[in-house]
């Protein structure tokens, strides 16, 4: 069987779909290698990535070259998959050429920019152009894989696509999330972005849908309301297109208290994961809610908003939850875990044994059954 997988968002970067196509690659190839008659894999690469990548037995790669959303990938990512003459291919994302009407299994992650398009999603061919690409390729492949039941249920609603072509498989979680004995590895990274107290910790990229405004409103109940002396700590770069978090840093004078150290390499991630107090996810909306479940890996109590498929990822005893558009409830809920240590102790222990349920060896072996039953 030849089997197609769209690589062209490939990354060994720490989030996104981008991580999800990297482990699902891996894991594919590893499950393929232990079949008494292996598949033939075909990779569809973009640079540099094409050249990174070194190609196992049974493993081919070809050169694409064609961003997402152009006019390349209708044409020239369309013209390479027809050349291979596939069995079926696998979309880790839904930019499917818009004419390929052989067999595939595309993957949803979420609806994000259908109820949440914020700032970048303002002129009319680029809301166009998402909604052709999406609904085509839902509507055309044979298969559809969401990443939790809250995102089938809005392909469901908002794309009208039948119960039963959607299966759900979560992501995984890698292993190299996990909780530090040795505490002394995470003072380097602490005095390196020069967090000297106890903290609460963000992760993740500062789109509006991320809600970090209510959550630095609430940050300022807690310091100036509360009493409670904290940092607040974001990774994450930046973005010019959501100014509102940096405004609003600067409105209630937070600059000191509030620590941006950017983006972060794997180590020092795992070492604030491990140091942080709690981590908070005020998310409005998720496809699946990765960060929560890599907290709770590393050992750390986790507050989270209570919207989309996060309960439903978290487990709703393994969390405190939180109404993400009331800044007090979000400080009050925070006071309340960082006050009580025995519900902290409670949700260490059911946070460690419930991320170990999700592993991107799981994710692959789900995704690979589809992959070879769908006809």
């Amino acid at each position: 069987m030849k089997i197609g997988i769209d690589c062209r968002i490939y990354s060994s970067k720490f989030t996104g779909i981008g991580r999800y196509t990297h482990e699902l690659v891996a894991n594919l190839i590893k499950i393929n290698k232990e079949k008494s008659t292996p598949d033939e894999l075909i990779l569809f690469f973009n640079n540099p990535e094409y050249h990174q990548f070194n190609c196992p037995e049974n493993v081919k790669k070809v050169l694409v070259n064609a961003k997402h959303y152009s006019l390349s990938e209708q044409f020239r990512f369309l013209l390479k998959l027809r050349k291979e003459k596939l069995d079926i291919v696998h979309f880790p994302h839904f930019n499917v050429p818009i004419l390929y009407r052989k067999t595939y299994v595309v993957t949803i992650h979420d609806l994000t920019l259908s109820i949440f398009p914020g700032h970048k999603m303002t002129k009319w061919y680029h809301r166009m152009g998402y909604k052709i690409t999406i609904k085509n390729s839902v509507r055309t492949a044979r298969k559809v894989i969401a990443v939790s039941e809250n995102t089938k249920a809005d392909i469901i609603e908002f794309l009208k696509i039948p119960e039963e072509k959607i299966k759900v498989i979560y992501n995984g979680v890698g292993p190299e999330f996990l909780f530090l004995d040795d505490r002394s590895k995470l003072q380097k990274t602490l005095k390196k972005y020069n967090i000297t107290k106890t903290f609460l910790l963000y992760t993740g990229v500062w789109r509006s849908h991320k809600n970090l405004p209510r959550l630095i409103k609430a940050f300022n109940i807690l310091k100036n309301e509360k009493r409670l002396d904290l940092q607040l700590v974001f990774t994450g770069k930046s973005d010019p297109h959501y100014p509102e978090v940096e405004k609003t840093i600067k409105k209630l004078k937070l600059e000191d208290d509030i620590i941006r150290p950017g983006l972060v390499d794997e180590e020092e991630l795992v070492h604030l994961y491990n140091a942080a107090a709690i981590y908070v996810f005020p998310s409005l909306y998720e496809g699946f809610g990765l960060p929560p479940l890599e907290a709770m890996k590393c050992g750390t109590p986790v507050a989270a908003s209570d919207s989309s498929c996060i309960p439903e990822i978290c487990g709703e005893k393994n969390a405190v939850f939180f109404d993400p558009y009331k800044p007090e409830d979000i400080a009050n809920k925070i006071e309340s875990l960082y006050k009580d240590t025995g519900l902290q102790a409670e949700l260490i222990a059911n946070g460690i044994a419930h991320s170990a349920k999700f592993s991107w060896e799981k994710t692959s072996m789900e995704t690979y059954k589809i992959i070879t039953e769908t006809k």
